[in-house]
């Protein structure tokens, strides 16, 4: 089985991401690789995170990478957090993040929101970006205890269930991480 380095120290991506290429591919995290850097994100764009992060494992540890950066846009709040989804708060608390995103909301009924998954793949000298986006809205207080972040006041459209309330089956054939991840596999498989 093809080897991909998925450039995260985060279990429960690292774990999604393993489901959904389970049988494609090993996955391999930046702890399987022994990378014990954390990457700095210093771009102010998704695609500018992603970049910088897969193409670190592949200068410093020559192997393919992909890394992906992240977040919630809520429309009200000029698409913040964004690439500050993980710090929003000043913290990588995510109840911290998730109050904060709740007070600045309060009393706005605009509730409008996407998550977005920007993947860059390093393979063979090239970057390939991928991007997913799913809309959704944002709740008015916290529902469900499974998945990570944002997902207890994220409710996908076309949906009355948060991400937090699916399980990780049902997460991944809908999320922006899925939809990006889907064109990253069509992609490799034309290869």
């Amino acid at each position: 089985m093809k080897k991909l380095v998925f450039a995260t120290n985060n279990q429960h991506k690292t774990e999604e991401i393993r489901a959904a290429l389970e049988g494609k591919y090993e996955v391999l995290n930046l702890e399987d690789i022994g990378c014990l850097v954390d990457i700095p994100e210093t771009a102010d764009t998704f695609e500018g995170n992603a970049t910088l992060k897969s193409s670190y494992v592949v200068e410093h540890f020559n192997l393919d990478c992909f890394a992906d950066d992240s977040g919630l846009e809520v429309e009200a709040l000029n698409n913040e957090p964004g690439v500050y989804s993980a710090r929003y708060s000043g913290s990588r608390d995510s109840l911290d993040n998730i109050n904060m995103v709740l007070e600045k909301l309060e009393g706005n009924p605009n509730r409008k929101a996407r998550f977005k998954t920007v993947i860059s793949l390093m393979q063979d000298g090239r970057n390939h970006i991928f991007e997913g986006v799913i809309n959704g809205t944002i709740r008015t207080a916290l529902s469900g205890s499974k998945g990570f972040g944002y997902d207890p006041i994220f409710q996908p459209d076309g949906y009355e269930i948060t991400f937090a309330e699916m399980d990780m089956a049902q997460k991944n054939k809908i999320s922006h991480r899925a939809i990006a991840l889907k064109k990253m596999l069509d992609f490799l498989k034309g290869i």
